[in-house]
């Protein structure tokens, strides 16, 4: 069921009170950092300027380009200091428009820890909590939905069947959608398992995880994040729209570089629809992780690892991922050679176009971040990231992945 039209409307009064003491404490604060009140530490954001104090990865990362390899954009930081900022190839190859410091790229899945912060913050407001039974959030729900939990759509424990599972699929990726459709949509399916008992990757989850913010707060999705996230973060170049200067999304085709410029977002607004530049995800990552955006107790529900006691070991070998809130966490580095050990917490991106990796190290407050705007390039962007967070920690140099088995 629905919250009472008046308790939706005092939820949407307190995220505003919140995001204006955020934007003031921003606007008036000194120039290291400010908490503001029920909101995330703003930190001072960095000059956006090329930074490449990382000279292997510098290397690697010149050679990959030269080759053709990897086109998009590439920072890692340590603490407050920038150590890699740099961008590579062309944004938009048919009207020559190279990429830029600032030029944004869609996010893809990287979206989905937005989405589990968004439920999280409401929790620690005292609105909803990750135990609550999604029917007392969305009209009309399903019989067989009546043992989903939040926290079972944030974390791919809810049996509900992913889009791209369905019968249909082909048709359903090229249509636009709203989100109160992509629900009913969820509605018409039995579960494949019962919830919280298995795994299995869902972006349809994440969408239904938009429609309770949605409710719980009555305004859209996107402006609750716009409200409470973006704006006390000064994350001006994020967002659901075509953003100004956003970068075209190519694949590897037999024949050539194709652009892929259907993105067709509405069908994933609470898994996949964001699109941002390397430095917003900066401030992103630093007041995620480091503190003021969520409760102590609620980043360490994000992080934690979900998944069944059962869950087996990765398909490719090594201990399994743990699976947190709209982020995974596990020991990356032993997937390249040298192989190192540190855990990373991270997520992955890849949609029209697009392939992408955010990784924080929390040991050594390391920030990762590589968007491409090829699809094609995903072992390209893992290694990046690896070489990135290996230089960074003063670990040896990864050379290449490790085969696969």
């Amino acid at each position: 069921m629905r919250p009472l039209p008046i308790l939706a409307g005092l939820a949407a009064v307190a995220v505003l009170i919140g995001s204006a003491w955020a934007l003031t404490a921003r606007t008036d604060a000194a120039p290291d950092t400010t908490e503001a009140a029920s909101g995330p530490i703003v930190r001072a954001r960095p000059p956006v300027v090329a930074v490449e104090d990382l000279p292997r990865l510098k290397h690697a990362l010149d050679a990959l380009a030269e080759r053709g390899r990897f086109t998009g954009a590439v920072l890692v930081a340590r603490g407050d200091q920038v150590l890699f900022r740099q961008v590579y190839g062309m944004a938009d190859r048919e009207t020559g428009r190279a990429f830029e410091l600032d030029t944004p790229l869609r996010l893809a899945s990287v979206s989905k820890m937005f989405t589990a912060a968004a439920i999280l913050r409401l929790q620690d407001e005292g609105v909803l909590s990750v135990e609550d039974p999604v029917c007392d959030w969305i009209t009309d729900c399903p019989e067989a939905w009546a043992d989903i939990r939040i926290g079972h759509l944030i974390s791919h424990q809810s049996g509900i069947p992913d889009l791209m599972a369905r019968p249909g699929w082909g048709t359903r990726r090229v249509t636009p959608a709203t989100l109160d459709e992509l629900t009913r949509d969820s509605a018409l399916y039995n579960l494949q398992f019962e919830p919280g008992t298995d795994l299995r990757y869902n972006n349809a989850g994440f969408n239904l995880a938009a429609a309770v913010v949605e409710v719980a707060t009555g305004m859209p999705f996107q402006s609750y994040l716009d409200q409470t996230f973006f704006q006390p973060l000064g994350m001006s170049r994020t967002g659901f729209d075509a953003l100004p200067g956003l970068a075209m999304g190519y694949a590897d085709f037999p024949a050539g570089i194709t652009p892929q410029p259907e993105a067709n977002v509405s069908i994933i607004p609470g898994a996949g629809a964001l699109s941002s530049t390397v430095d917003d995800l900066l401030a992103w990552t630093w007041a995620l992780h480091r503190g003021g955006l969520l409760s102590p107790e609620a980043h360490a529900a994000l992080i934690a690892d979900h998944a069944p006691v059962d869950t087996p070991d990765e398909r490719r070998g090594g201990p399994r991922r743990h699976w947190g809130y709209g982020l995974f966490s596990r020991s990356l580095g032993r997937q390249v050679e040298p192989a190192f050990d540190d855990i990373q917490i991270y997520h992955t991106g890849s949609w029209s176009g697009f392939r992408n990796m955010v990784v924080w190290q929390p040991d050594a407050e390391i920030v990762v971040i590589v968007l491409s705007n090829n699809y094609h390039r995903r072992e390209e962007v893992f290694l990046i990231s690896q070489q990135a967070v290996a230089e960074a920690l003063g670990r040896p140099f990864p050379e290449r992945m490790v085969p696969r088995t």
